[in-house]
């Protein structure tokens, strides 16, 4: 008889009544903290201040938020949010009855794109290049993506399909049944390629936009077929040869190919500052 890991933490770290702090807020906030830390030196051998930094962070954390709420709105449960269109830009629920719920739902490809266009305003307004931009956020981004799906284990979200290996879960919140872990395979899958990025960039540098193109590519085909062990995360997509997840992953992927591609020849000195 095969031990499975009975999974029931409680996703509330402390209930005020009136607010409460929960395990995945803390998470999803220290993936940006991590990507700070680590974007400093970066920006700091390219002779950027610490200023610009703090100016990106407020870009990048708004377009993640908002494009994840749009994207986990429009693609994974617009038959709800279509009649309650003002629930999808406030964090609260006005039926059955008025309540706090915080941006429940969001969905990590729209956050991507989200951050995609922020830092496509940003380099307009600062005059960076977009191309290092992309760059430098592709080699922490994934340890972002490691926190915000410890965020989901804790929450219990996000759960496997049915499974009889060793290491499967049983959400106690969800149901009695044990289940692929996941969150799991995507935090580590993330924590490899975060890994297998910074290797690249300091042992060979490529042409700018290589290592953009290569998180394209990593990140979301282990995206696609993780998604083969996860639960439908909405019911129409019971049936579909390809979950929402997938269809969603494959424009991205398709996207890297191009740019590695484009990009396969020679390093080149990385241009920091867009031309006037």
């Amino acid at each position: 008889m095969l031990l499975y890991i009975e999974w029931n933490p409680d996703p509330t770290i402390i209930d005020l009544g009136f607010y409460s702090l929960r395990w995945y807020s803390i998470l999803f906030a220290l993936g940006f903290v991590l990507c700070y830390i680590l974007l400093k030196k970066h920006f700091k051998n390219a002779g950027l201040g610490e200023e610009k930094l703090e100016k990106l962070t407020v870009y990048v954390v708004l377009a993640t938020v908002i494009g994840a709420r749009l994207a986990h709105c429009l693609f994974y449960d617009w038959e709800y949010y279509s009649d309650h269109i003002a629930e999808i830009f406030l964090p609260v629920r006005f039926e059955p009855e008025f309540h706090f719920t915080g941006f429940q739902g969001l969905a990590s490809h729209g956050g991507i794109f989200g951050v995609m266009v922020a830092l496509f305003l940003y380099s307009r307004v600062y005059k960076i290049s977009l191309v290092w931009l992309l760059d430098k956020l592709s080699l922490v981004g994934p340890l972002a993506g490691v926190c915000i799906r410890l965020g989901n284990l804790m929450n219990s979200e996000i759960v496997g399909k049915p499974a009889d290996v060793p290491w499967a879960f049983i959400f106690e919140r969800v149901d009695s049944v044990p289940r692929h872990p996941g969150q799991l395979y995507e935090a580590i899958a993330y924590l490899l390629i975060f890994f297998v990025l910074n290797l690249m960039y300091s042992k060979s540098r490529r042409a700018p936009g290589f290592t953009f193109g290569m998180f394209m590519v990593l990140l979301f085909a282990a995206r696609f077929i993780i998604e083969f062990y996860k639960a439908d995360q909405s019911d129409f997509e019971a049936g579909m040869l390809l979950n929402m997840g997938q269809l969603l992953s494959i424009p991205f992927i398709i996207l890297g190919l191009v740019i590695i591609f484009l990009k396969r020849g020679k390093a080149s000195e990385p241009a920091i500052h867009e031309k006037s």
